[in-house]
């Protein structure tokens, strides 16, 4: 992973963290918007490709918390699940891309985002069906909630967060991953 200062990668936390308190409120005004958009999910992910796995991780506690504490979204009882499914995000995010070297950053950006993507369910939904709702969460509502609700939130996810990172290094405002080529 590219040198950056840990003020740099804090400050870009502190917009991210930020972001999962706005982003919900624009999409909200569309019902059932955060089910199907997961606003939140966009900055945490792109805090753990960044900043890298711990600051990902606190985006992902954090946003929920400050989120669900200033707009009420996601309301307290939806809280827990969520905290534990963003802070994973962000920390495979962030723990993926720094092992993960093909030098072609949008295949390292993928591999990053589809690993944190089915990890981050896959753990809110053992968290659910043996924590939170133990004996009344199923396989069919695990799936319905985390991939045929949110179809929409997965594709803009995976079409935006790598052009972001990418437009993100090209003006220079973080470090190139693979400096001596032009297009990775």
């Amino acid at each position: 992973m590219p040198k950056m200062s840990s003020v740099k990668r804090s400050i870009i936390t502190a917009v991210c963290t930020a972001l999962c308190v706005v982003l919900p409120m624009l999409f909200h005004s569309i019902p059932d918007a955060g089910s199907i958009f997961s606003p939140m999910h966009i900055p945490v992910l792109l805090c753990g490709l960044i900043c890298g796995w711990p600051f990902g991780l606190l985006c992902g506690l954090a946003g929920s918390l400050l989120s669900t504490l200033i707009t009420g979204m996601p309301p307290m009882a939806y809280l827990p699940p969520m905290m534990i499914e963003l802070g994973v995000y962000g920390l495979v995010c962030g723990l993926i891309m720094s092992v993960v070297c093909t030098k072609k950053l949008y295949v390292d950006l993928y591999i990053s985002l589809v690993f944190s993507m089915l990890a981050g369910r896959i753990v809110a939904g053992l968290t659910k069906a043996l924590i939170f709702t133990a004996g009344k969460y199923s396989i069919t509502a695990w799936v319905t909630s985390y991939f045929v609700t949110c179809w929409p939130a997965l594709v803009i996810q995976l079409v935006l967060i790598p052009t972001v990172v990418y437009a993100l290094m090209q003006a220079r405002l973080i470090p190139q991953r693979y400096p001596s080529s032009a297009e990775s």
